[in-house]
This record gives structure tokens, C-alpha cells and sequence, in this order.
């Protein structure tokens, strides 16, 4: 895929990210990353790291996304 492409779904990942109702994926970024769209931030566990890829992915099918989050769990 062009990079023209991946500019073109960048603004809406970081719009399906906003939108969610689970608030630590809408402080996640998503930015160009040469050929790819790479997500980073921190969430507290695994399952928020793999929603927050599984919700880019449904809005930018065909891309390839590296999902840097960091997992970092709440401390008491």
C-alpha cells in the first residue's frame, strides 16, 4: 500500500480509538510508520493492547499495523 493510502486511514484509526466507549484506548496514538500504521500508548492489560489493534484493524482493513503499546497494570 502507497503512503498516501496509509495517510488517508491514519486520521480514521485515530478516530475509532477516540470514539471508543473504553477509555484507555482513546489516549492511544496512531501515526505513520512507513509502510504501516503504528499504534503506541499505555493501557493496563493485554486485553486493552489487542482490542485497541482489533479496533484500528476494523477500520483500516489492508494495512499493516504494529501495535507498540505498552502494557503497564494500574498500581494500587
Amino acid at each position: 500500500m502507497d503512503a498516501a493510502a496509509i495517510n488517508d486511514f491514519q486520521p480514521r484509526a485515530q478516530a475509532a480509538l477516540a470514539a471508543s466507549p473504553f477509555y484507555e484506548l482513546r489516549d492511544l496514538s496512531v501515526k505513520r510508520c512507513q509502510d504501516a500504521l503504528l499504534i503506541s500508548g499505555r493501557v493496563s492489560s493485554f486485553y486493552y493492547k489487542q482490542l485497541a489493534q482489533e479496533v484500528v484493524r476494523s477500520v483500516c482493513s489492508g494495512i499493516r499495523l504494529i501495535n507498540s503499546t505498552e502494557v503497564r497494570p494500574e498500581e494500587d
